[in-house]
């Protein structure tokens, strides 16, 4: 028997908040719908399919590609957020495909070298209105990906589009000037969100330990941590320095993390009295989020994972070294155009982009790896151009 779409629309078993494959808003370009998979299955899936998904495996999360093999990168982080997405939506009786597919495409216009390579191409586009990760983002998703011959981009859903302008984390800007901006974003959108908060908390307090960046008696010192021990009854033995315990640490702490938001959102929802989609639309703040006591842990975390990781000289070097290759990059493209490929070259001669804003998609688009080989072979003589 073929479940075909008309059928699985009609099966979706979801809470009345929650954003249903039928009531989607439809896509920017007009296309029949598939005969057996649902909108925003294949939105997830043409996601997968991309260029810059491929490329996020290259790109920094904090550690360089070259510091180890063992550190998360953009793509791997992509797929955890995805997970923690799809166990909150499932938790909360929402649409697990749109929330996966949003969680997927939230970093894909991430350049190299991770937040300082943002910070770099901010400055030196300046002049010419910056350069922002998520606006990226979506520039890949409807302009930059060219996959079919009919349109731009992806042609993704409404929803998807929305949950990527309207994600709203303390690294992302949202512009959702074109995305109705009095409406809240569906619970799937807000529920990326978190999935991405969760996501690299936890994972880059499991990589600041694992590089040693990060001293275990210091981490012990944290509320959250003290909670997560506690729940494990390891208040003063748990030994963090040793892989197999940090494991058995960080897969609790993201069960905790999981568990406040799935329990601080359910109560939420009853509290405002959600009781259908558009009733959360027109809700004045989101709905989803932790409990005031995690939420206070959280943001200690968060500065301790400031002050002690991401500004860690070994970090900092990192950081330092990124911003010379990017601007040297910039600079020599921009003094010279035609050391740029010639796609990029016909691009710059757009009226609408320019040379500044080409080079910037050019160098957004690179992988740590690529950036670092063509700075080698734009500026050292020994390297074959």
């Amino acid at each position: 028997m073929l479940y075909t779409t008309q059928m699985l629309e009609a099966r979706e078993s979801l809470a009345p908040y929650a954003m249903p494959n039928r009531a989607s808003r439809g896509r920017l370009y007009p296309e029949p719908p598939h005969p057996y998979r649902l909108a925003y299955q294949r939105d997830r899936d043409r996601i997968v399919h991309t260029t810059a998904f491929r490329r996020l495996e290259y790109k920094t999360q904090v550690f360089v590609y070259s510091e180890g093999d063992h550190y998360r990168n953009r793509l791997t982080h992509s797929i955890e957020v995805a997970q923690i997405g799809r166990t909150l939506a499932r938790a909360l009786g929402c649409n697990e495909d749109l929330t996966e597919a949003i969680c997927l495409a939230h970093d894909l216009g991430h350049p190299p070298f991770g937040h300082a390579g943002e910070e770099t191409l901010n400055q030196l586009l300046h002049p010419h209105g910056g350069f922002d990760h998520q606006r990226q983002t979506y520039r890949i998703l409807t302009e930059l990906e060219e996959r079919y011959p009919e349109h731009p981009g992806l042609n993704l859903t409404y929803e998807v589009r929305e949950g990527v302008v309207k994600h709203d984390t303390d690294y992302d800007f949202v512009d959702a000037r074109s995305y109705h901006p009095e409406e809240r974003g569906t619970l799937e959108c807000q529920l990326s969100n978190l999935a991405d908060e969760i996501a690299y908390n936890t994972s880059d307090l499991d990589d600041g330990l694992r590089s040693g960046i990060l001293a275990p008696a210091q981490v012990q010192k944290l509320a959250i941590t003290q909670r997560t021990l506690a729940s494990l009854g390891e208040e003063s033995t748990l030994d963090l320095s040793d892989d197999l315990q940090r494991y058995r640490f960080i897969r609790r702490l993201v069960g905790i993390e999981v568990n406040d938001v799935v329990q601080a959102t359910a109560c939420q929802i009853e509290q405002a009295d959600i009781h259908s989609l558009a009733s959360l639309r027109q809700h004045p703040v989101n709905v989803a989020g932790y409990s005031t006591e995690l939420a206070v842990e959280n943001q200690a975390l968060k500065q301790f994972l400031l002050q002690n990781f991401y500004r860690h000289y070994r970090v900092m070097r990192m950081t330092v070294k990124a911003a010379r290759t990017l601007t040297h990059l910039y600079e020599a493209y921009l003094s010279e155009p035609r050391q740029l490929p010639p796609e990029t070259q016909r691009r710059a001669q757009t009226p609408t982009l320019g040379l500044p804003r080409a080079i910037c998609d050019y160098l957004a688009g690179m992988t740590d790896r690529y950036a670092i080989q063509e700075h080698r072979r734009l500026y050292e003589m020994a390297e074959k151009a």
